[in-house]
């Protein structure tokens, strides 16, 4: 018998949309005879974050990753779609009123530490500003123990809140910023490249401590990077992006073993073979196109080997295959060769 009992997605994403107006002004438009110009950033994204898990999204820089990020925790409105926290639709929230009590449960880890911490306050101060924001706590005394037992929690000490930013490391820093997203009791983070300004060493002790705090407090991640040695490590499912739009969904060991899609082939051969296999690659050449003015149908068709006219004129819609979702005609019509790949390949974070 079918089990009717699965605990719905915490997040669910559908049909997301965000374009920017890049236009000359009005006057330059007019005398040069110019039309308006539209930044596809985010064009139509579809994806699913189950409780507990952490859910990855790779791509190349400008893909739209972190605008996804951005638009999940309401600092753009998405021009179009729906983004369901725990069954209520986000996007059609207006006042902040009505926000509030979802603000609370996601909070946001910035890429880089030594920008996302105010400079001018003391550490106690940084970590307290969301438990008074949020009226978590009442009494100083009480949130300055609630302060030290946070900053406890992500290997720091009590004493460090009477200090300022600039007299910790990177790798501290952004312990501090995690300390801080944790302070409104969160069950959401969204993580926009939280370790890519930090050390190879110092990476690797933050992603233990994060996988650590998810365990502990049965946190749920979107994982934001490009390095796919961390997202390896740390996600349970992987989607990836490409101008815009998503190419390929999977659990993280079936898209390391098993790429589909061309695109996702071409980032995994990215890897160095340290074990010399030998194995094959397939060189894609060419650069990522302009998003504000995309080539029809599937984008990725100018650097694709596989690409034929289907490819060129029609968009490929993601179909499901096994375990994976993918965006690509050939491989609905079974056009490209299989790649299988040994996981003893898959990212090193001290590679």
């Amino acid at each position: 018998m079918a089990d009717t009992t699965q605990e719905a997605p915490l997040l669910k994403i559908a049909g997301l949309k965000r374009y920017f107006d890049v236009s000359p002004p009005l006057l330059n438009r007019i005398l040069e005879r110019q039309p308006r110009l539209t930044l596809r950033a985010v064009d139509g994204v579809d994806f699913t974050i189950n409780r507990g898990e952490t859910f990855s999204i790779v791509g190349e820089s400008g893909c739209g990753k972190s605008t996804v990020a951005r638009l999940i925790v309401g600092l753009y409105r998405p021009t179009a779609g729906s983004i369901v926290f725990d069954g209520v639709d986000m996007s059609g929230l207006q006042s902040r009123k009505a926000m509030a009590p979802l603000r609370r449960r996601q909070q946001m880890i910035f890429q880089d530490p030594y920008a996302s911490l105010n400079p001018r306050w003391r550490v106690r101060d940084i970590i307290a500003e969301p438990i008074r924001a949020f009226d978590l706590i009442q009494g100083s005394d009480k949130v300055a123990a609630r302060v030290g037992e946070l900053l406890r929690q992500v290997g720091l000490s009590p004493v460090d809140g009477e200090k300022y930013p600039h007299e910790f490391s990177g790798g501290q820093r952004q312990r501090i910023s995690i300390a801080r997203a944790l302070a409104s009791q969160p069950e959401f983070l969204v993580c926009d490249e939280p370790t890519s300004a930090l050390d190879v060493s110092v990476q690797a002790q933050i992603l233990n401590l994060m996988k650590d705090l998810q365990r502990q407090l049965r946190l749920t991640y979107l994982f934001i990077s490009h390095n796919l040695a961390v997202v390896y490590h740390i996600s349970d499912h992987v989607a990836v992006m490409y101008l815009g739009r998503i190419a390929e969904v999977a659990p993280t060991r079936s898209l390391f073993s098993r790429p589909r899609h061309p695109y996702t082939r071409m980032l995994l051969d990215t890897i160095p073979d340290l074990d010399m296999t030998g194995r094959q690659r397939t060189p894609v050449a060419g650069e990522v196109p302009n998003p504000i003015n995309p080539p029809p149908g599937c984008s990725f068709h100018p650097r694709c080997p596989f690409a034929n006219h289907r490819c060129k004129r029609e968009q490929p819609q993601p179909k499901q295959v096994d375990d994976a979702l993918v965006a690509c005609h050939g491989v609905e019509e079974g056009r490209l060769p299989p790649d299988t790949r040994p996981l003893t390949v898959a990212p090193s974070l001290t590679a």
